[in-house]
């Protein structure tokens, strides 16, 4: 039986995910999470076999999770699901460990196809993504300026993005989850 863990903050698009990933991979167990810490509650409860993330989480920083959950769990198969975007994120969140990025807008054949290459250990991306990686790759000027940021320049970036007021972007980064790293006690129980 697959385990899955969905992380998003819509309502809606976890019930989606899991009705789809239900009819597909019986029997299956899905577990959901709303936010970062949510998610790493119940990444400690047990293991899955695919995790399904959304970066664009309010109270969440989505990039610090992605690479607290590669350190934590290196074998973690991690698949973004996101309207951000894919020349602007997927390179960053590859990057940092996840093994596929797909579009929420992506047709229904296409979700299907990340999710069963994941599951069997491969990695995923459109054929639109590959195209322009393999581009830059030959290229000596990269054509996303998004690469060039820090972390945290990203971050603001994708705060501004969502055109939000500075007030509240200011507000949001000081309130933003913070990892922390796991206690001994956490470590020895996985």
């Amino acid at each position: 039986m697959k385990t899955f863990l969905v992380v998003d903050d819509h309502v809606v698009v976890r019930s989606g995910i899991k009705l789809l990933l239900l009819e597909i991979f019986k029997p299956a167990e899905i577990y959901e999470a709303s936010d970062g810490e949510s998610a790493l509650k119940k990444l400690l409860e047990r293991g899955y076999d695919l995790i399904v993330l959304d970066i664009q989480m309010p109270g969440t920083d989505t990039l610090s999770l992605m690479q607290l959950i590669i350190k934590k769990y290196p074998d973690a198969r991690v698949l973004i699901f996101s309207m951000g975007a894919e020349n602007i994120y997927a390179k960053r969140f590859l990057k940092a460990g996840a093994r596929g990025f797909i579009s929420k807008e992506a047709p229904m054949k296409e979700i299907v196809k990340a999710v069963g290459r994941l599951l069997n250990n491969q990695r995923y991306i459109s054929d639109a993504l590959a195209e322009l990686l393999a581009k830059n790759s030959f290229e000596s000027k990269t054509e996303n300026s998004f690469n060039r940021l820090s972390a945290r320049e990203f971050e603001i970036a994708t705060l501004l993005l969502t055109v939000q007021t500075i007030s509240h972007i200011s507000s949001a980064l000081k309130s933003r989850y913070q990892p922390r790293a796991p206690t001994k006690q956490e470590c020895l129980r996985n």
